[in-house]
């Protein structure tokens, strides 16, 4: 008799769907380990004060997150992702620390209609490779032709280019590049740099001795403290060469450590500790009290990543397939803490303000102060197409 019920409820554990019914699994796989462990943290414990902020259940669904640590390795994205898909019968991946990362996905989220959110990565193309991918971080774009369009504005005539080799790298180039020489610009000199553990010290001499106004600098976020203190130690900050970019080379979660090296910088980027609102005021103070330190741009993307998909099961009343939370999620428009932001009907990525910031002291800590605003930004590689 115990036999008999104990095979139905193995029956029953093992029909599909079962699992499905009470919970919805979201499996966040991030870089915890090696070089963008900062992007992976940040985003982790975003997500995790969303949910204490907000419960763990919606539209009677409990929430459940299984986290994967892919060390930014393609390879080990794509097992993970698998591994979750069908082993573990997640209903949402996300996270996505690189652009490599989010691509090994792609496939995947296609062939399982599974939806991933990426929190992180930046590159235009990421959003074509699957109608089941949807983004909350930025891409490249958005911010690179902003600061290309302000500095050809501001005096700076002679600018030299460092940006890691990879398709973030590459799309920031272009982007400001076709921006800057368009408005009248001069590239002086242009350097890739390598992705992983990169030394900049030899390429800063190169930037050094091309004597520009200033130098657009695309680094990704993690890698902004070592550039900044080999920027310093090669007396880059006494020669008058301005740092110029979009803002990941600023990040919030470092920016402190970086030293009045860093102060004048100025970025286009689309969140700031700084930004004024109570809204984000008051996700700073939470986030600084849960774990001891600022929120940068990273935690803000995996907030509303969270966010996203929390709103998104509610519209669908606790209905989690993928096709209905796509549905759900196209054209959501909500205040975060960077600002208005909305997810585009057509393209799946996102709209959202992007700010001219400088790097100041306040009360004896640095900051990026926002100077200027650029409302409902879309991402310019797909609005050319």
């Amino acid at each position: 008799m115990l036999a008999a019920a104990g095979a139905a409820l193995l029956a029953v554990a093992t029909m599909p769907g079962a699992q499905a019914q009470d919970s919805v699994k979201i499996g966040l796989i991030l870089p915890m380990t090696g070089g963008q462990s900062s992007t992976g943290k940040q985003i982790d414990n975003a997500v995790k004060l969303y949910m204490k902020q907000h419960g763990d259940t919606v539209a009677g669904k409990k929430i459940e997150i299984l986290l994967k640590d892919d060390g930014t390795v393609p390879d080990n994205t794509k097992r993970a992702a698998q591994e979750l898909i069908v082993n573990d019968k997640v209903n949402v991946i996300a996270g996505f620390g690189i652009t490599p990362s989010a691509l090994a996905a792609a496939p995947l989220a296609t062939q399982a209609k599974v939806p991933e959110v990426v929190m992180a990565a930046g590159t235009s193309i990421i959003t074509e490779r699957s109608p089941y991918i949807v983004r909350t971080s930025f891409t490249l774009g958005q911010s690179s032709i902003i600061i290309g369009d302000w500095a050809a504005k501001n005096g700076i005539k002679k600018v030299a280019t460092l940006t890691s080799d990879y398709a973030p790298g590459n799309d920031a180039l272009k982007f400001f590049k076709d921006h800057f020489t368009a408005a009248g610009g001069e590239i002086v000199e242009e350097v890739k740099v390598p992705l992983a553990n990169p030394d900049f010290a030899p390429f800063l001499q190169r930037m050094k001795d091309a004597k520009p106004d200033a130098m657009f600098v695309f680094v990704p976020a993690g890698q902004g403290g070592t550039f900044m203190k080999q920027y310093a130690e090669r007396g880059l900050d006494k020669s008058g060469i301005k740092v110029i970019g979009p803002g990941d080379v600023m990040d919030d979660d470092l920016l402190n450590s970086m030293g009045d090296a860093a102060l004048g910088a100025v970025t286009a980027h689309l969140y700031s500790a700084a930004h004024p609102s109570q809204m984000n005021k008051d996700f700073v103070a939470a986030y600084k009290k849960a774990y001891g330190q600022r929120p940068g741009f990273m935690a803000v993307g995996g907030y509303d990543g969270i966010h996203l998909i929390y709103e998104a099961l509610k519209k669908t009343g606790g209905k989690a397939d993928g096709d209905s939370l796509i549905a759900a999620m196209k054209g959501m428009k909500w205040e975060s803490p960077r600002g208005p932001i909305s997810i585009d009907p057509e393209t799946r990525d996102i709209v959202q303000n992007i700010y001219i910031r400088k790097v100041e002291k306040v009360d004896g800590e640095l900051y990026n102060v926002e100077f200027a605003t650029f409302e409902a930004v879309k991402d310019p590689g797909k609005t050319k197409k």
